[in-house]
C-alpha cells in the first residue's frame, strides 16, 4: 500500500515508518524537521521537507504521490507550552492540518489515521478511561486534538474520508535504531535517564499534592512499537472511529524514576516543585475496544521492559541525532 506518513522524522513517527517499510508498504514521509530528524527516517522512505502550513505545496504533494491512506502525526504536543502559547497550537494542529484534510479529500485518499491524545478527556470523572468517557480537555494542546477529531468525524460523513483516531496514553521507550531525541525533552522518562548519563543533576518532580497513592502524577506508559503495530492494524482495516492506546496499567512519578533507577543502577536525585499547569492528577486507559476491533494489544506491558529499552537507545545515542534544526515551519514531529 503506498502510505504517507506526516511527522514521519519525529520520535513515535520514524518508528512507524520503519515499521511500515518492514511489513512491505511504500512509504513517503512529511516533515519540516522543526522537530524531527532526517537520520531518523529508514532510506528505504522517501522523505519530503515541508510544512502542513503551506496549503498549496501539500495540495501539489498528495495530488502528485497518490497515497493510499495517510498517517498523520505532524503536530505540536507540549502541554505546558500550549498554555503560554494557544495559538500556536490551534494555528498548527487544527488549521495546518485542514490543508491536509483538503488535499487527502482531493486526491481521494481513502483513509486516515490520526495521532490523537487521552489529554482530550481532561480531569478523569474515572478510570481506567474508556472511548465514551466525556471530552473535557484542560489545556490547548487537548483541546486541538478533540476539535481535530470531530472534524474528521465531519470530513468522513461529508466527504467519504474514513478515519481512526487513536488517543494515545504516555509514548515511552525505543526501537532498535531509532528512539527519543527532541532539542527540547519534555517527556519524563528521558529526562530521568538524562540524569543517569550525567547530562542533569537531577529530575523535576513536577507536582506532590495529587490525590494519588504517592502525591505523584499517575500515567499509562505505551511502547512505541506497540503505537505503530496499531497504525498498521489500522490502515489495513474497514473500521473507524476513534480508539485508546494503553496498556491498562498505571505508574506514579515516583514509580518511573524507582524503575529507571533499578534499570540503570544508578541513583535519581529528585527536585520536588509545583505542578504544571494544565496536567490531570491520572491518566489510565482502558484499551479493549482497539482490541476487539483490530486484534490489538500492548506487547511491552511490563514499565521496566519499555524503560530498559529507552536507556539502551540513551546509552548509544546520548546526544540524540545528530542533526540540527531543519527548515523553519510549524508542522511538528511527534
Amino acid at each position: 500500500m503506498k502510505v504517507l506518513v506526516t511527522g514521519g522524522a519525529g520520535y513515535i513517527g520514524s518508528v512507524c515508518v520503519e515499521e511500515l517499510v518492514r511489513a512491505g508498504h511504500d512509504v513517503t514521509v512529511i516533515d519540516d524537521l522543526v522537530e524531527g530528524f532526517r537520520e531518523a527516517v529508514v532510506p528505504e522512505a522517501t522523505l519530503h521537507v515541508g510544512c502542513l502550513s503551506q496549503r498549496a505545496w501539500v495540495m501539489e504533494k498528495l495530488e502528485t504521490l497518490q497515497p493510499e491512506a495517510v498517517i498523520h502525526f505532524a503536530a505540536l504536543a507540549k502541554v505546558g507550552e500550549s498554555m503560554e502559547k494557544p495559538g500556536k497550537y490551534f494555528s498548527n494542529n487544527v488549521s495546518a492540518g485542514l490543508n491536509l484534510l483538503d488535499a487527502c479529500v482531493a486526491s481521494k485518499v481513502r483513509k486516515l489515521v490520526f495521532s490523537s491524545t487521552c489529554a482530550t478527556y481532561g480531569i478523569p470523572q474515572y478510570v481506567p478511561l474508556d472511548e465514551s468517557h466525556p471530552q473535557n480537555p484542560i489545556n490547548p494542546y487537548g483541546e486541538s486534538k478533540r476539535m481535530f477529531e470531530g472534524i474528521l468525524k465531519w470530513y468522513e460523513e461529508i466527504h467519504g474520508l474514513a478515519y481512526v483516531a487513536f488517543r494515545y496514553f504516555n509514548a515511552a521507550g525505543a526501537a532498535e535504531n531509532r528512539g527519543q531525541s527532541h532539542r527540547e525533552m519534555s517527556h519524563l522518562i528521558p529526562n530521568i535517564l538524562q540524569v543517569a548519563l550525567g547530562q542533569k543533576e537531577a529530575c523535576h518532580i513536577l507536582g506532590t499534592d495529587y490525590p494519588t497513592p504517592d502525591g505523584t502524577g499517575i500515567r499509562d506508559y505505551i511502547h512505541i512499537l506497540d503505537l505503530a503495530d496499531a497504525h498498521i492494524k489500522a490502515i489495513a482495516s474497514e473500521a473507524t472511529g476513534c480508539f485508546n492506546l494503553g496498556t491498562g496499567r498505571g505508574h506514579s512519578v515516583r514509580e518511573v524514576i524507582q524503575t529507571c533507577e533499578r534499570v540503570t543502577g544508578k541513583t535519581i536525585p529528585c527536585v520536588e516543585k509545583a505542578r504544571r499547569e494544565g496536567d490531570p492528577p491520572e491518566l489510565v486507559a482502558a484499551p479493549a475496544k482497539a482490541r476487539e476491533t483490530f486484534g490489538w494489544k500492548a506487547r511491552f506491558t511490563d514499565l521496566e521492559d519499555i524503560v530498559a529499552s529507552a536507556w539502551k537507545w540513551h546509552q548509544s545515542h546520548p546526544q540524540g541525532y545528530p542533526s540540527a534544526a531543519g527548515s523553519p515551519g510549524s508542522s511538528g514531529s511527534v
